[in-house]
């Protein structure tokens, strides 16, 4: 094996350290809006695996959006929490006039965009190991996981609508 190829297989997870830091920008922004509420036109595209342990909403949300959502916290929204402890955050929206509460883990959430700045994260949905057990040796997050990816807002944009 060559000197390159040994120094690529690292024994670190950084890829993992890295979406990790960057799920704490996330974290910190939701903290934020929950202390302070949204700043100027600021405001929250948050995309999450449904079917992530630990997601709660209620059923005809859920039979509606069986694997992904994405949901905006702009105008109308109530009772942001974030619980760092527990590893998730709570949020109240209206869906077709109809009031529910979501709670989702921050490891559930696989996209997370601020269009008013421009800025967009991307990652992996993780499940976390139960308890302080840690993850397998080759589990899935650990041998491929790969680098968040800032998100192309392009196709949150509103067109303008074409004469003719």
């Amino acid at each position: 094996m060559s000197e390159e190829a040994r120094q690529a297989q690292s024994l670190l997870p950084y890829d993992r350290w890295t979406e990790d830091a960057l799920r704490e920008v996330v974290v910190r922004a939701l903290e934020h809006t929950a202390a302070h509420g949204l700043a100027g036109e600021h405001h929250f595209y948050l995309t999450f695996r449904t079917d992530h342990p630990g997601v709660s909403m209620p059923g005809h949300l859920r039979a509606r959006y069986p694997q992904e959502m994405t949901i905006v916290l702009q105008h109308r929204f109530w009772d942001l929490k974030v619980d760092r402890r527990a590893g998730s955050f709570s949020v109240g929206l209206s869906f077709g006039g109809v009031p529910a509460t979501l709670v989702v883990p921050f490891a559930a959430v696989v996209a997370f965009a601020d269009p008013h700045v421009r800025y967009g994260l991307r990652f992996e949905a993780r499940v976390e190991p139960a308890g302080d057990e840690p993850a397998p040796a080759g589990a899935p997050e650990e041998q491929a996981a790969p680098t968040p990816q800032v998100v192309r807002l392009d196709a949150f944009r509103r067109r303008p609508a074409r004469e003719g």
